[in-house]
């Protein structure tokens, strides 16, 4: 387990917390487990240098080790030699409810991560703490989901790698595997840059509104259309394939 502490003298006004996981599966229901958590600090707009990051030894209702398959391993490369040494999830929900608590939890696709997070909490609840209840996630944050802000901005949910390339952060952070301290790193710089019209945004639309701020700005007529690219007869095939997939584990797209 890895808390960087390193404090920031900005006055604590806004906290948020980016925060990603990593898992055995995509279904908690089916047994899967947390891996890895990642949350980095980010107060005022600013990231602070604060940090949470630990990798966790799944197991299953009977204590012993859950063992992951070659396709989740394939994701975020996390083997399981590599966890057997690791702490298990009651040994770090302290320090990791600390770390978050009373914070802005900002996450892509916060319904996956929020999940698994109670799911563990509502675990620990279950084996050993009638008399000191775990709260679950919405008790102790706010939640910010990424995924549904995108979908406002562009139409439809995009990927943290489309945003990434969008806002051209892609480069910032080295995801060779899908780990979740680098992802909230980049989920960071994503959050930014996605958000940065927040705090400048001006309602002054220009010198004919005579400071008129109900006045309202019509995009021109003759602009050039936007550029539609369907897509092809294999990537519609593989898309289909894919929520086959999603809907055998339990998942449905967000769009249904």
């Amino acid at each position: 387990m890895n808390v960087n502490t390193s404090q920031n003298n900005s006055e604590k006004e806004e906290r948020l917390i980016i925060l990603d996981t990593e898992t055995t599966g995509i279904n908690p229901k089916e047994g899967h487990r947390i891996v890895e958590i990642g949350c980095v600090e980010m107060v005022n707009r600013q990231l602070t240098g604060r940090s949470y990051h630990v990798y966790i030894k799944p197991l299953d209702p009977q204590g012993h080790v859950l063992q992951m398959e070659q396709e989740v391993i394939n994701i975020h490369g996390l083997t399981n030699d590599f966890l057997d040494d690791k702490p298990t999830f009651p040994e770090v929900v302290d320090d990791f409810i600390d770390f978050i608590r009373g914070a802005e939890l900002v996450i892509h696709n916060a319904k996956f991560d929020v999940g698994f997070m109670n799911h563990e909490f509502s675990l620990l609840n279950f084996a050993n703490r009638a008399n000191n209840k775990v709260p679950m996630t919405e008790d102790i944050c706010t939640i910010t989901d990424t995924l549904k802000t995108s979908k406002d901005e562009f139409g439809s949910p995009k990927t943290l790698d489309y945003l990434a390339r969008f806002y051209k952060v892609d480069k910032l952070v080295d995801r060779t595997y899908h780990g979740a301290l680098i992802d909230a790193q980049l989920l960071a710089f994503v959050y930014i840059e996605m958000t940065r019209k927040q705090s400048t945004f001006n309602l002054s639309v220009g010198e004919n509104n005579s400071g008129d701020t109900n006045v309202i700005r019509r995009l021109n007529n003759n602009r050039a259309k936007l550029k539609v690219i369907a897509a092809s007869a294999d990537e519609v095939e593989a898309h289909k394939e894919r929520l086959l997939v999603i809907k055998k584990k339990g998942g449905e797209p967000l769009w249904k």
